[in-house]
Parts: structure tokens; C-alpha cells; sequence
């Protein structure tokens, strides 16, 4: 059973990098046909996917997120990495780690709140 799980600071302060990490347990960040995403949950408002990463290593990121957003993988680690710069409040939310070949398997999720 794959299993991920997110880490990293619940409070960021305007302007600065939020950084979260999602280690993945019961299975390979390098398996075959997988992908490896990043999707966020504002208060009130529905899923937003983020970005991307696919076996391979090719990358893909939201159009309205692109100029903040970085995503890696560190497959000596097997987990997957999200960066997003220059937060501000609205970039509060929770944020949700998943893979597979279609998105089954999902992190618990972790509250990150941006306040000044």
C-alpha cells in the first residue's frame, strides 16, 4: 500500500517561500506511470491542483501558479518537494500530496496558514 505523507511548517509569513516535502512509503517516487502532484484546499473554496512531476522527471505546473511554484524530486529519499514563493493570505490553505497513475493515493493533508 503506497502511503504519503506531508511535512513542513503550518505558518509562513507573507513574502517569504513556503516549502513542504511528501515523503512516499510502500512504494517507488521513480515507478513506472506514476505522477506525483501537489493539490491545495483554500477555506470555502474547492480542490486546486498545483503542479506536477511524472516518472520521468518532466514537470508541470498550474498556469496561474508558474511563476511561484517549484516542484522536485529527490529519489534517494523517494519523496517529492513543493515550493511556492512570495505567499501572501491567500495562498492559505490545505495542502494535499498525491500519486499513482491516477491520483489514488493521497497524503492526510497539512494546514499551512500565510500571516503577516
Amino acid at each position: 500500500q503506497v502511503r504519503l505523507q506531508e511535512s513542513g511548517p503550518g505558518l509562513v509569513k507573507t513574502s517569504q517561500t513556503l516549502s513542504l516535502t511528501c515523503t512516499v512509503s510502500g512504494g517507488s517516487v521513480t515507478a513506472t506511470n506514476y505522477a506525483w502532484d501537489w493539490i491545495r484546499q483554500a477555506p470555502g473554496k474547492g480542490l486546486e491542483w498545483m503542479g506536477a512531476i511524472n516518472q520521468r522527471g518532466t514537470i508541470f505546473y498550474s498556469s496561474s501558479l508558474k511563476s511561484r511554484i517549484t516542484i522536485a524530486k529527490e529519489t534517494s529519499k523517494n519523496r517529492f518537494t513543493l515550493r511556492l514563493s512570495s505567499v501572501a493570505p491567500e495562498d492559505t490553505a490545505v495542502y494535499y500530496c498525491v500519486g499513482g497513475e491516477a491520483c489514488e493515493y493521497w497524503g492526510q493533508g497539512t494546514q499551512v496558514t500565510v500571516s503577516s
